[in-house]
């Protein structure tokens, strides 16, 4: 077991929305990934922790989105549908902290430093989809911070299991503790 403090931890969920969790995924898919974070995210609001749920969005003309040039970029088959940034049903709970971020990472160009510093946070628990991209940038930028970093591996996933192995396997264990849903335990 895992133990975490209830007092000083926060959980976060990252792009756990309609555009992105039907996408497919390893080495889970998008619902399982849900039904993992939701219960946990009902553990941490039943000890009383703060839950973060975290969406990518931009506006109408996308005039907020990042504009370098890039070799590859992502956008959805089919383009963005009007409920893309959407957050899954059953998954926000009133009193949960809800941010919209822009880019891949959910601390820059947000209040989400704010929003836990002001609660005492220490550490931060991180899930959602997709691992190699939302999940490690914020777990980057959370170490970076200074904030420890806990993810569990079963409520995340990416686009393949190559990608989720790099960062599961050789990226996220540099900057924080990897472990299972089941092994965090609330103190």
């Amino acid at each position: 077991m895992l133990e975490i403090s209830a007092k000083t931890s926060a959980l976060v969920l990252i792009d756990l929305q309609k555009g992105i969790v039907n996408l497919p995924l390893a080495p889970r898919s998008g619902t399982e990934v849900v039904s993992a974070a939701s219960g946990l995210a009902q553990r941490f609001r039943d000890a009383g922790a703060p839950v973060v749920i975290v969406n990518v969005g931009f506006s109408a003309d996308f005039g907020d989105a990042l504009q370098q040039p890039v070799d590859q970029s992502f956008s959805p088959p089919g383009g963005y549908a009007p409920d893309f940034s959407e957050i899954v049903e059953g998954l926000a709970s009133d009193g949960d902290i809800r941010i919209t971020k822009r880019q891949w990472g959910a601390f820059y160009g947000t209040e989400l430093d704010l929003q836990l510093r002001r609660r005492g946070i220490k550490s931060v628990v991180i899930g959602g989809i997709a691992t190699n991209f939302g999940v490690e940038s914020t777990a980057r930028q959370a170490y970076e911070l200074g904030y420890e970093v806990v993810v569990p591996e079963d409520a995340t996933a990416t686009l393949s299991p190559d990608l989720q192995n790099v960062s599961i396997g050789a990226i996220l264990p540099q900057i924080g503790r990897i472990t299972t849903v089941s092994n965090v335990e609330l103190k």
